[in-house]
């Protein structure tokens, strides 16, 4: 086993115990898609698939949703990373994929690199399609988030902590975020997969409101 082998070993193990206690769509098989998604994009695109696997194995790790705070995220992420003998060129550029990844309230965030395109790609198609919409629903209920209010329509324009906080429903989230990343996506192979996902939560939240007004039958 290579030195590279080992510490994709350990992040596996270290994540799935970090994300056992999640069931709100940040769970192990999540990462598992992610990454997955992360190395076959490298390949295609040509980006280094060690940085790329690595650093979509520990994308949530201190995901400020999943922490008491960011700070306290990066922390734990920084305190296993101590733990392993990267090299620090390396272990730079995962830790800045991970710092400019996120969706950050509507707000895109500036990619420096192939392989943080690559990961940010990897990330969002898991947040589309049939495991987008399954995800955002079981988010939704961890939070105690109400399915749908007509009356209550999605916001336009809002900060990273209202888009963190403020009130809104799991529809709403369609259209304030989800709706959105098909137009976000960096690569190639990426928007095309977006594409069909995109197309697909469509079709089903419209769906979702005829059945809710009565308008199907």
């Amino acid at each position: 086993m290579t030195a590279g082998e080992a510490v994709l070993r350990a992040a596996r193990s270290f994540v799935q115990g970090d994300s056992s206690k999640h069931s709100d769509g940040h769970d192990w098989p999540h990462i598992e898609r992610v990454t997955a998604l992360a190395v076959e994009l490298a390949h295609r695109m040509g980006a280094d698939p060690f940085v790329c696997e690595l650093a979509a194995l520990l994308h949530d790790v201190p995901d400020e949703k999943l922490n008491e705070s960011l700070e306290a995220g990066m922390a734990k992420l920084n305190d296993w990373l101590d733990t392993q003998p990267l090299d620090p060129d390396i272990r730079n550029k995962v830790v800045g994929i991970i710092s400019t990844i996120s969706y950050a309230g509507g707000q895109r965030a500036a990619v420096s690199s192939l392989e943080a395109q690559v990961v940010q790609d990897a990330d969002r198609l898991d947040a589309l399609g049939a495991i987008g919409i399954a995800r955002t629903f079981a988010f939704s209920g961890a939070r105690g988030r109400e399915m749908y209010d007509p009356s209550l329509p999605p916001r336009e324009q809002m900060t990273r902590e209202e888009y963190r906080n403020g009130r809104s429903t799991t529809i709403n989230h369609f259209y304030e975020k989800l709706f959105k990343l098909k137009d976000l996506m960096n690569t190639s192979y990426g928007k095309e997969l977006a594409e069909q996902r995109h197309d697909y939560m469509v079709q089903f939240v419209d769906q979702f409101k005829r059945e809710w007004e009565g308008t199907d039958r």
